[in-house]
């Protein structure tokens, strides 16, 4: 089966009722733990930004507190599938302040974690790609913004 492009899916959207939307949805979320969690976003928690944010930090941190580390193999896997969670959060918000605050969050806990990651070439790579993703997003924002993550920025780095 091949999929249609979104404009056709829009199209025919629009045809639809709202009880036969609302089938579509359920059954959507039926099928991948994505969807799911994206109409959980979408449906309980884009009115509350900050809330959202929090509830991915203190998650970020549980999962932070859970690394194996015995070694620096099991440390910097532990560390990418926590990356690869907090960008599929930071997808479901689509805004730029979300990204900008929790991979701060994410690079503050990666600079903070004992074994250091000075020892991993990796993992300094890792949080080297994630400062100039901050950088790049930051430079999107209004000046009073720019400065205020900036400065978050600047402290993460003397530290």
């Amino acid at each position: 089966m091949k999929a249609v492009t979104l404009k056709q899916l829009k199209d025919e959207l629009s045809y639809k009722s709202a009880d036969e939307l609302k089938e579509l949805c359920l059954h959507l979320s039926k099928f991948k733990k994505e969807n799911k969690e994206l109409l959980t976003y979408l449906l309980f928690e884009s009115d509350n930004e900050e809330r959202y944010i929090q509830s991915v930090k203190d998650q970020m941190e549980v999962l932070f507190s859970e690394i194996n580390t015995k070694s620096y193999f099991y440390i910097r896997k532990s560390v990418r599938k926590i990356l690869t969670l907090t960008k599929k959060f930071i997808r479901y918000s689509k805004k730029k302040e979300t990204e900008v605050a929790l991979l701060l969050h994410f690079c503050r806990l990666l600079k903070e974690f004992k074994p250091s990651m000075r020892q991993s070439a990796r993992l300094l790579a890792t949080f080297d790609r994630q400062v100039l993703l901050i950088k790049k997003a930051i430079a999107t924002f209004h000046e009073d913004l720019q400065y205020d993550y900036q400065l978050e920025l600047n402290e993460l780095l003397d530290e």
